[in-house]
């Protein structure tokens, strides 16, 4: 019986939802996984938001292991959605493994970061007086740990531009770097 990775990430935004998604389940099969993606788009939950919520932690739920796209999506840092889903798995004790299309840390995509001048050490802030996170991570501290204490990995592969710039939001290459650190994780527990 194969491993079946819920698939949690901004995908679902796509113009080509849909199509995105029948990708990703494909390239999880050919690594010999069972991709499960969430139902924003399945004609049984329609645009119920409640339906859509069950559906998903439902699927959650039944996944041995979440994959999250990571790609930054309306802002410096991942879709909110993702984050609930990557905490809903690590509170499940399932593995969480990340995926992301951008390879610049966090504090280089947060606008306008300031550093007070002559003090090399000073915390960063941004344009609104708000202190901004600088431990050299790709994302804000919690996801980033979550994701490493659950025993998973993040893979970070520099996509080339999507359409309307910026990197491409599914962000396959990264996608299945990340599918590749999971089979070699599961091979070696299998010896």
């Amino acid at each position: 019986m194969p491993i079946k990775i819920y698939l949690a990430g901004p995908d679902v935004f796509l113009a080509d939802a849909r199509g995105v998604g029948a990708q990703k389940l494909e390239i999880c099969r050919e690594f010999g996984f069972e991709g499960l993606f969430p139902l924003d788009n399945d004609a049984d939950v329609g645009a119920d938001h409640v339906k859509i919520f069950r559906a998903n932690c439902s699927l959650m739920r039944l996944a041995d292991i979440g994959v999250c796209n990571l790609t930054p999506f309306r802002g410096p840092s991942a879709d909110p959605g993702t984050v609930f889903e990557l905490g809903f798995l690590f509170a499940l004790n399932k593995p969480v493994f990340g995926y992301s299309g951008s390879a610049t840390d966090y504090i280089q995509r947060v606008p306008a970061v300031v550093i007070p001048a002559g003090e090399p050490d000073a915390r960063p802030w941004d344009p609104n007086g708000h202190a901004v996170e600088n431990f050299g991570l790709g994302d804000n501290l919690m996801i980033v740990q979550a994701i490493e204490d659950s025993g998973g990995s993040i893979a970070v592969v520099q996509e080339k531009a999507g359409p309307a710039g910026g990197e491409s939001l599914a962000a396959f290459e990264a996608f299945r770097a990340c599918l590749e650190m999971i089979r070699e994780r599961v091979s070696r527990g299998r010896r």
